[in-house]
């Protein structure tokens, strides 16, 4: 599964990279037409930027809800941080995976966090259980 999910991380950040992109853009523009009290915006390219804007983020929406029909969570695009819920004792605990990381080698308690994070060792393993309660 880290493979499907590796790539759809990937294209979100990528996707949330060209959609910051764009915004930064027009609100530059706007900016310029608000100090000046207006002025001949090239309607064309303003459009093609927000054209730009709107796929990225209907790519972005696309990515992210695919990762979440894979039963993942997204922590955090910045740096693609995700979980993957799994049961360890009868408790629900994350897998965590970072963008970067060859494979999954880390978990943390629901309420832990990313510092939280622990090594997957023999204890985990024997304990662990591979999936959550429905």
């Amino acid at each position: 599964m880290l493979p499907r999910v590796r790539t759809l991380v990937e294209h979100a950040i990528e996707s949330k990279s060209q959609y910051e992109d764009c915004a930064q853009r027009s609100e530059h523009l706007m900016r310029r037409i608000m100090i000046s009290g207006g002025l001949n915006v090239d309607r064309g390219s303003a459009a093609l930027n927000r054209d730009l804007q709107n796929r990225s983020g209907e790519r972005l929406k696309s990515s992210v809800d695919e990762i979440h029909e894979a039963g993942v969570i997204v922590k955090d695009l910045d740096v693609g941080l995700i979980d993957f819920p799994t049961l360890l004792k009868g408790s629900e605990v994350y897998l965590c995976w970072r963008l970067g990381e060859d494979d999954v080698r880390y978990w943390h308690g629901v309420h832990e966090g990313f510092a939280g994070r622990k090594t997957i060792d023999d204890e985990f393993i024997a304990n662990h259980s591979g999936g959550t309660e429905e």
